[in-house]
């Protein structure tokens, strides 16, 4: 049975590719973006421009033109990378930190709570984050503003799975492993292609038992 499927940040890398998996399989998309890339606009998906995660104004517009239709699946993938070690933390730094936490941290927690409407019992909410969000992961120091919102939304979406869990709703907290798209400057262990399909593995098995998990996407359950 096909799912209407809402994904943030989609005009490239591993938000371009979960739409074209999703349109592949036969889910209804709905691409959300700043702006929409080349890519994008040759998947054949409906595409929603200027949707900034981190505005409530944007959201709020974005709720408008959804109309109350009903969400299977909000996948909240846009995010932004940045490193900043010690030696990088200044007083120019600051709007740097803020930045990151803005869209990172807040930016899933807002869009989620924005669109509660159009989520229902049955629905899932994934929320795409990172292993460097882990404190007990931690072997390797600096990122610091990296590491701090990915560890903020985190803790929104442990907090999200909790207070959505009586409306039937799941909530899953997902690493997409080390992945070649332009924020890693094109290092890494995977493709895109084996990304998404691993985070849609995980979508597919979340449910109200194991709701609140942070997992790899291949499936390994990680420490916080």
């Amino acid at each position: 049975m096909s799912q209407r499927v809402l994904v943030t940040g989609t005009n490239r890398g591993i938000g371009l590719e979960l739409c074209r998996q999703l349109k592949q399989r036969g889910d209804e998309v709905i691409a959300t973006c700043r702006k929409a890339s080349k890519e994008l606009k040759e998947l054949d998906v409906e595409i929603i421009e200027g949707v900034e995660v981190s505005d409530p104004r944007s959201l709020s517009v974005l709720a408008g033109k959804l109309n109350g239709r009903k969400i299977d699946w909000l996948i909240n993938n846009a995010g932004i990378a940045g490193g900043l070690g010690l030696s990088d933390i200044d007083v120019d730094a600051i709007e740097s930190f803020k930045r990151m936490y803005e869209v990172n941290s807040l930016g899933p927690l807002l869009t989620t709570q924005t669109l509660l409407n159009n989520l229902s019992e049955g629905s899932k909410v994934g929320i795409i984050t990172s292993r460097m969000g882990s404190v007990a992961d931690n072997d390797s120091g600096g990122s610091y503003a990296y590491r701090m919102s990915k560890a903020a939304v985190n803790a929104a979406g442990k907090s999200l799975s909790i207070d959505l869990k009586s409306k039937g709703i799941s909530v899953g907290i997902l690493h997409p492993g080390y992945v070649r798209t332009d924020m890693t400057n094109h290092n890494g262990l995977m493709d895109t292609d084996e990304s998404a399909s691993g985070l849609l593995a995980r979508m597919d098995e979340l449910n109200l038992n194991n709701t609140g998990s942070f997992w790899h996407s291949n499936g390994d359950l990680l420490p916080w």
